[in-house]
């Protein structure tokens, strides 16, 4: 038997619980928590409903080690896959430390306080999960994580050596908000209004934020999407493939937003809605961007009425492998491999829009690897430092199929001629 605990059960949660469920042969009983019960309940309903599959659930505070690891003994799992709050990702840590039960994530951790996040904190737990004999797998959802095993992939059957990598994450869907994030909206608005940063010749370049004036943007032809305008943005799978993929000269990532959602972002940095530090209201301590949260509409009930498309993936620049292993060719060769997901089809599956499945289904099949001995090891591991090819395979299985494609390099200067 394979137990399976998930916590947290957002939009991203409820594609995790599902996807177990669609795959009950290999996660035999699965565990969902949450903070509060209501979600988990009414998640557990859907799956009984959908798969005729029961699940058990749970009321956990996931800022507690001592919480999860209580529920960890209590469960018995296999494998914790976490898809909680990034700020919970140590403790969670600890509790599959104290227990000794693998470990899986989609997000690296990010202190409460501070927007900002690196893989640090989480990569100093090398030594002590390597002592307990036991994994964890950082960044296993789909940026970061299926575009780690992208680059890997690529690097495996086509590459000698990678040069260049560019990221690109286009949702070209549409709901009927005027304003809405798709996903935690703490988490999302922290991310996009940071200072932004990326690769070239060993070094971070850092830009301005990209609701800023002066920040990086072109327009890119996206496979079924078409153009759309798409700006630099600094994402947390490039510090550890910066690492990862020796020889590496310049990495970027980019991805679209509409004017009004820029708009909206820069309305809210004006009047100080999206700071995280505590402010004084009547006598009572609150943090504006929790205020913020609860007035913006929930990331998953975006679902019943999104439409459009999210489209994904990498451009892989690099010297391509000789057939003759003495010989090594200069030419260089460019592949862009990505994936197409539909936000009606996904919710017709899960009832889930598109950003959510994408974000729910890879940590589930990271986690199959882990339980079917496909990924080996004993520490933490970013998902480029494993096989990708049972992983990608499978996930084609379960969902998210991928395509590859020949492709011309994108300039080094991309974006720069016209800062606005």
């Amino acid at each position: 038997m394979s137990i399976v605990l998930v916590i947290g059960a957002g939009g991203v949660g409820s594609v995790t619980a599902h996807k177990c469920a669609m795959n009950s042969d290999v996660f035999t009983k699965i565990h969902l928590a949450s903070r509060t019960i209501g979600k988990p309940n009414a998640i557990k309903k859907d799956i009984k409903k959908r798969w005729g599959v029961n699940i058990e659930t749970h009321p956990v505070d996931a800022d507690k080690a001592k919480d999860v690891a209580a529920l960890i003994r209590k469960t018995k799992p296999a494998v914790v896959i976490n898809v909680a709050l990034p700020y919970q990702d140590l403790a969670i840590m600890d509790a599959c430390l104290a227990t000794k039960v693998h470990y899986v994530d989609t997000a690296n951790y990010e202190p409460r306080d501070e927007a900002h996040f690196e893989y640090s904190w989480q990569w100093a737990y090398q030594k002590r999960f390597k002592k307990a004999g036991i994994m964890a797998v950082l960044g296993a959802g789909f940026d970061p994580g299926v575009t780690n095993a992208y680059c890997a992939y690529l690097l495996k059957k086509y590459f000698d050596k990678v040069r260049f990598v560019d990221i690109l994450d286009a949702n070209a869907g549409s709901h009927d908000k005027s304003f809405a994030t798709n996903f935690n909206p703490e988490i999302n608005i922290r991310e996009v209004t940071q200072e932004v940063k990326h690769f070239r010749k060993g070094k971070w370049i850092k830009t301005p934020p990209v609701m800023n004036e002066g920040s990086v943007h072109f327009a890119f032809d996206y496979p079924v999407a078409g153009k759309r305008e798409s700006y630099l943005l600094f994402h947390e799978e490039m510090e550890s493939l910066a690492k990862n993929l020796p020889g590496l000269e310049r990495m970027r990532f980019w991805m679209t937003f509409g004017q009004n959602y820029l708009t909206h972002l820069r309305v809210m940095e004006s009047i100080g809605i999206s700071r995280i530090d505590p402010i004084d209201f009547k006598g009572q301590k609150i943090i504006p961007m929790e205020f913020l949260k609860a007035l913006l509409p929930d990331p998953a009930s975006l679902a019943t009425k999104y439409t459009g498309k999210t489209v994904i993936g990498c451009i892989v620049t690099g010297t391509p492998k000789s057939e003759k292993r003495k010989v090594k060719s200069e030419k260089l060769v460019t592949k862009y491999i990505y994936n197409v997901s539909d936000h009606a089809k996904c919710f017709r599956e899960v009832g889930s829009q598109a950003i959510s499945y994408t974000a729910g289904v890879p940590p589930v099949i990271a986690a199959m690897m882990l339980l079917q001995g496909k990924w080996k090891g004993k520490g933490v591991f970013n998902v480029e430092e494993l096989d990708p090819e049972p992983f990608l395979k499978t996930l084609a299985k379960n969902g998210l199929p991928f395509k590859i494609v020949n492709h011309k390099p994108l300039p080094a200067a991309l974006g720069l001629q016209k800062r606005t």
